[in-house]
């Protein structure tokens, strides 16, 4: 694997001159790339545990194979989010198939995330959860407000699926979802949740994270009064200094920092 650094900030503001933002990292060959990805995606998902964000068996975190990007790994059906560890992890192709591992995979993650990869070829990883205030959120059946500069990473870039019916489970619906997400970061499931995906599990986990975040902010000022919403030009310009995919990558690196140091087992 090689490490790279680029000498300008991920969110596009000035630097001080002679530091170095690092970016992610290029790998020489695809087993390398395969043990980075699995390791992330085993890093995600103990990160959503510290969270919160299990509620049962729901929710999962997908990346592509980088061999073969038809394919995707997976978190096995039924296991905590706080133990997976990269050795865990299921790849199933986008019919279905189970093509490594020894445990199933809920029909609701291959459904959706079959039909957003399928939908986003330029996504390499998608994550869903039933966040506490994300799915509180998601039933106004309205997007999120450009109310805090955090919010505005999602401003005019997520999409709202709005025909809930019930656990999903066939394709058709899956199909919907991903035309729902459309060319966004991310969209609100109305009466269910949220989904965001990315060009790394660390963008991918990130926007979820501030994108739950963001719901509670919102939920907690329209308790409060009526939120005084950022002007749009305002808000696409903070947009496009923390709402970019290098941004997005960047930003999650204190958390993968955190859950490297405290479940070292997840490499396992």
């Amino acid at each position: 694997m090689t490490t790279t650094v680029q000498k300008s900030a991920p969110a596009g503001g000035p630097r001080p001159e002679g530091l170095a933002f690092p970016k992610p990292p290029t790998f020489d060959s695809v087993e390398e790339e395969r043990k980075y990805r699995k390791e992330q995606l085993a890093a995600g998902f103990r990160l959503f545990g510290k969270f919160g964000f299990s509620e049962g068996v729901a929710g999962h975190i997908t990346v592509r194979d980088p061999e073969d990007p038809q394919t995707f790994w997976v978190n096995p059906f039924g296991m905590s989010f706080n133990q997976i560890k990269a050795s865990d992890l299921i790849l199933v192709d986008h019919a279905g198939a189970v093509l490594h591992g020894d445990r199933p995979v809920n029909r609701a993650a291959f459904v959706i995330h079959s039909q957003v990869h399928a939908a986003r070829p330029d996504a390499l990883a998608a994550a869903h959860a039933h966040s506490l205030y994300g799915k509180a959120f998601a039933s106004l059946g309205i997007p999120l407000a450009p109310i805090t500069q955090d919010a505005c990473a999602f401003f005019e870039d997520q999409g709202l699926y709005a025909d809930y019916q019930g656990v999903v489970s066939e394709l058709e619906e899956g199909k919907r979802i991903g035309a729902a997400l459309g060319p966004h970061k991310a969209v609100i499931l109305q009466n269910h949740g949220l989904l965001t995906v990315g060009q790394s599990v660390a963008e991918a986990v990130w926007w979820f994270v501030t994108m739950e975040r963001s719901c509670q902010a919102q939920l907690l000022a329209m308790a409060a009064g009526t939120p005084k919403h950022i002007d749009r030009d305002v808000a696409l310009a903070t947009r496009e200094q923390i709402g970019t995919h290098r941004a997005g990558w960047f930003q999650a690196q204190p958390l993968w920092d955190q859950i490297v140091a405290s479940d070292p087992d997840l490499f396992d």
